[in-house]
């Protein structure tokens, strides 16, 4: 009988073991990890993890290549990445509890947890629900965009304060209007209702029960081992390791890190509808309300299919079968998350540099799924990516051919340094360093930058953390001819990155009046 038993024992453990590994060779293309690499040094990738769960079993957990360029670490399945924007269903998943819980309601005005919250349009103020957060349906947009970081230096608090001088780029629930600080504010509600904040809600409810230990919502608190990948970006011609990004001020939108092996959980439990090893953690319902299209966003790129939202999800399919989806960038860090919940079926790409080769993973694990395997993916993104580069470096280059020669500065340099004040933007600070004018806004020293003369009472700014690119700034005079404004074009998304933050078509200008 002990025997009998042991070797029960022994059979189930090698079931256990070599499943998930059959599964995979049957899940990927042939020559997949070689395939990787020859993407990875195709889009100048330093580092990659790579997840895939299926049927409720984990098949690939995996790193390839380094943390940091010119270094020797290598990325593993548990190396901590920055997933950006695959954050803000993890934040609708928050929420979910507390409408199991009855805490909340979905269609809740945001008023009704934050009553001091203000938006700069009242009939907004009354109605915003929090549905039209986790929907991008307020109307307001960006702030600055990507690049640098909103008051990075202050509170989640005083980030929704300010909210109340923020024009809106559409009319309230006029169309999708993509907010990252309308995710934070959604945070922040789960900060009112329960009396903690959301990065403890998110560790209690969700990382600690399911085992995700190597999770958080900070750089700050990546794992004492180190072992997390470096962020890089394609600056001048090369690609280079750069800063990490804070997002402290704005996680609940953007600032979850996480691995390989501990995001196969989370898509295990999403793809279950909420149940992790047993476990209920958000009801059925609730789970199926996130998956559940709720507006347009209109047609998808290569593939031309229409695609919708839900909570924190984009929501297409993909040769008929449904697909739910995020993506995910921030400062040198891209991810690609993609569930087939039809398919019991996810996987999530994550990067340490900007690149659409994990788009491409993503479809062509998915085609082979599928038994669909006509299309070259990697080919299809790669040739977009080179006919958008050209096409942004011309048109930069034309944009820098209106710069005018032979203009000079209508004051000296000591008239141009001050303070000026916009309610939205608080503080932008010029000063005298050497022969040369410094910017600073938001009394942050890691968003300085040096002013270069570009033509009359205009400058280029260029930000000392070369990763921020440059803005452009102009000086306005009273009519006594003195200095007594400024106006910055913050891009709030570039054309394409790795050829600079202009040109752009998505910018905001604010003008700042003097009040020193």
């Amino acid at each position: 009988m002990v025997k009998n038993t042991r070797f029960l024992l022994f059979l189930f453990l090698l079931l256990f073991t070599v499943l998930p590994v059959s599964i995979a060779q049957d899940l990927l293309p042939e020559n997949f990890e070689e395939w990787i690499y020859e993407g990875m040094e195709m889009w100048e990738i330093p580092g990659i993890a790579i997840a895939i769960v299926k049927d409720g079993d984990v098949v690939l957990a995996e790193g390839y290549g380094v943390r940091k360029l010119d270094e020797p670490e290598r990325v593993d399945a548990d190396t901590q990445f920055g997933i950006a924007s695959v954050s803000k269903h993890m934040t609708a998943s928050a929420l979910a509890i507390l409408a199991d819980e009855g805490l909340i309601d979905w269609k809740d005005p945001v008023i009704k947890h934050i009553p001091w919250f203000r938006l700069s349009d009242p009939f907004a103020t009354e109605n915003v629900t929090i549905h039209d957060l986790l929907t991008h349906q307020v109307g307001v947009g960006r702030i600055l965009g990507n690049r640098l970081q909103f008051m990075t230096n202050r509170s989640r608090e005083e980030l929704i304060y300010r909210m109340r001088y923020h024009d809106f780029e559409q009319p309230f629930r006029a169309e999708f209007v993509y907010s990252n600080v309308m995710y934070t504010l959604a945070g922040e509600v789960v900060a009112a209702v329960t009396g903690q904040s959301w990065d403890s809600f998110m560790a209690e409810r969700f990382f600690e029960p399911m085992g995700m230990s190597r999770t958080n919502t900070s750089i700050d608190h990546l794992h004492e081992d180190r072992n997390a990948a470096w962020p890089h970006q394609y600056i001048k011609g090369e690609v280079i390791a750069i800063q990490r990004r804070n997002w402290d001020i704005a996680s609940p939108a953007g600032g979850v890190n996480s691995t390989a092996s501990d995001m196969a959980r989370w898509m295990q439990m999403q793809l279950d509808l909420g149940i992790f090893e047993g476990e209920p953690l958000i009801s059925t319902e609730s789970v199926t309300a996130i998956q559940t299209p709720k507006v347009s966003q209109g047609s998808d790129g290569l593939s031309g299919t229409q695609r919708s939202y839900g909570y924190g999800y984009s929501i297409t399919d993909h040769h008929g079968h449904r697909l739910i989806s995020h993506g995910g960038a921030t400062d040198g860090m891209n991810t690609s998350y993609t569930l087939m919940p039809d398919h019991n079926f996810g996987i999530i790409i994550m990067s340490n540099n900007f690149n659409n080769f994990m788009n491409a993973v993503a479809y062509t694990v998915i085609d082979h799924m599928l038994g669909e395997t006509d299309r070259d993916w990697n080919q299809l993104f790669y040739n977009s990516y080179n006919y958008r580069y050209e096409t942004a470096k011309a048109m930069r280059e034309e944009f820098e051919s209106t710069r005018m020669s032979g203009t000079s500065l209508t004051h000296s340099l000591e008239d141009y340094t001050g303070r000026f004040y916009n309610d939205l933007y608080d503080q932008a600070e010029i000063h005298l360093e050497g022969d040369g004018l410094v910017l600073t806004v938001f009394d942050d020293e890691n968003l300085s930058a040096d002013l270069e003369h570009w033509h009359h009472n205009t400058f280029r700014i260029n930000w000392r953390n070369p990763a921020q690119r440059e803005e452009f700034l102009k000086f306005d005079m009273n009519y006594e001819g003195e200095i007594d404004a400024l106006e910055i074009r913050y891009t709030l998304r570039p054309l394409l990155l790795q050829v600079g933050a202009y040109p752009t078509d998505y910018y905001r200008d604010v003008r700042y009046e003097r009040v020193e």
